[in-house]
């Protein structure tokens, strides 16, 4: 077993011109240029300016963090898969930030909730259960890059938000 296989590796392909700022808007700052599991990196990395986010804003500020990263979000995925001519490549994780923003939203300052909203995010946006499969298959373009990833969010905020309300 090669262990160089495991670690976390950093590159931008050749060709790719990293000049262009849909290309870091779209790979969050680079997190999708990390592999293995771009998505992961990308949902990780959101995390942190999530946190800052709410506490200088309250979790409507998220909300219109949200919304922006998704018009941002539209315009640099599309961008980005027609500089590589290809659809919804793995080094787009804009849509990791967003659906994972969502999924912050219900677990407020709580570190537990916070790990759960993680693990929930990733689980849905990786299986892509009902309604988020339609997205993935149905919708082209930079709609079907986000949508999936905003489904995957909400369901995981309404997962969250019931273990929070249990909690109570």
């Amino acid at each position: 077993m090669n262990l160089k296989e495991y670690l976390p590796r950093f590159k931008i392909p050749e060709g790719l011109d990293h000049d262009k700022p849909h290309i870091w808007i779209a790979s969050w700052f680079g997190c999708g240029f990390v592999s293995p599991a771009p998505g992961t990196w990308g949902s990780l990395g959101a995390i942190p300016p999530g946190i800052i986010i709410c506490a200088l804003t309250g979790t409507t500020g998220l909300l219109w963090a949200v919304l922006l990263a998704t018009i941002i979000g539209l315009w640099a995925s599309q961008r980005f898969d027609e500089d590589i001519d290809g659809h919804d490549s793995k080094m787009i994780v804009i849509d990791e930030v967003a659906g994972m923003w969502i999924a912050m939203i219900p677990a407020g300052y709580n570190p537990i909730l916070l790990i759960m909203a993680f693990a929930a995010f990733r689980a849905f946006d990786i299986t892509k259960p009902w309604p988020a499969c339609l997205f993935n298959d149905e919708i082209k373009g930079s709609a079907g890059v986000m949508g999936d990833d905003l489904v995957a969010g909400i369901m995981a905020a309404l997962l969250v938000g019931a273990v929070h309300w249990l909690m109570l």
